[in-house]
């Protein structure tokens, strides 16, 4: 097999299988409910609304928004723990691997239109996700959660996955006639959201991870300290810039922030330069690829 080939259909099929798990709850996609039992008291590490039918966990950013806002009675130290956690261990290999919403922009980038490629202009825009960050996780559950009311407000006014996964899913069940009864203007603002998130994933690659999301933001501040990820051998690069551009995120090198750690600047290496690594263990490189495209 084609080593080009391999690796991403490898990670496909990682991204595929993460998100049956995060969403093994099949019991609630028949019955149109929500699973309650004590798994939802911990958090999967990518993006993926607890109020999916299917999910057997807490998403972490909607846990960090909820434990902010409950602040005033108790420290979120538990959540910040987890996603602490994952952040030192993973980084943002969970935004190219465990991410169910990552996969979702992948596949609709797949539809055979012309991209708009990154540029200046898309690598600015790649701030506004720690601006959603700061005022829309942090400050307003914050400010609201002081004042006895609790308010996740990146959940109830924006996550587009949480529309998709968690309003849709529950509302096309034909038991939930009463909660499509419900829906007013904050609803049909969320559905907008949705529609014009997978109107330009569709244009641009992955654009809700490098534009909007908070959980990549957070996990973003873990780049170099990460467990998980890719590294370069400086001693071998050469600066020929090859795994820049080839990369689709709005990288200046890889690693940064903006890396979302998938490995495929590996095969483009001239100078085979680039590993993933867990601490020193080699876990993937030009090397291995290779003997596993003879195998």
């Amino acid at each position: 097999m084609d080593k080009k080939k391999r690796k991403p259909l490898t990670r496909r099929l990682i991204q595929v299988y993460t998100a049956l798990l995060y969403n093994a709850y099949i019991k609630g996609f028949a019955e149109g409910e929500i699973y309650t039992g004590v798994l939802k008291n911990a958090c999967v590490p990518g993006l993926n609304c607890y109020s999916c039918p299917g999910a057997i966990s807490a998403c972490p950013l909607g846990s960090l928004q909820n434990a902010i806002s409950a602040s005033a009675d108790r420290p979120a130290f538990y959540v910040i723990g987890i996603i602490l956690l994952f952040g030192m261990f993973l980084g943002r290999v969970i935004c190219g691997f465990l991410c169910p919403f990552g996969l979702i922009q992948e596949l609709l980038h797949k539809i055979p239109v012309k991209k708009l490629k990154k540029n200046k202009i898309t690598q600015k825009l790649t701030f506004i996700k720690y601006v959603i960050l700061g005022i829309f996780v942090v400050i307003i559950p914050l400010f609201f959660g002081l004042r006895k009311q609790p308010l996740p407000a990146f959940c109830k006014y924006i996550c587009p996955a949480g529309t998709l996964e968690g309003a849709l899913m529950l509302m096309i069940h034909p038991d939930n006639a009463g909660i499509r009864a419900l829906t007013g203007g904050l609803f049909y603002w969320k559905l907008a959201v949705l529609i014009a998130m997978v109107v330009t994933c569709v244009f641009i690659f992955r654009a809700f991870c490098r534009f909007i999301c908070p959980l990549g933001a957070i996990y973003s501040l873990f780049s170099k300290i990460a467990l998980l990820g890719v590294r370069v051998d400086m001693n071998k690069c050469n600066n020929c810039r090859a795994c820049v551009k080839t990369c689709q995120m709005d990288i200046k090198r890889v690693g940064d922030r903006e890396c979302i750690q998938c490995g495929e600047c590996i095969d483009v290496c001239p100078e085979k330069a680039i590993t993933f690594k867990a601490g020193k263990l080699v876990l993937r490189g030009p090397d291995i690829a290779h003997k596993e495209a003879e195998s």
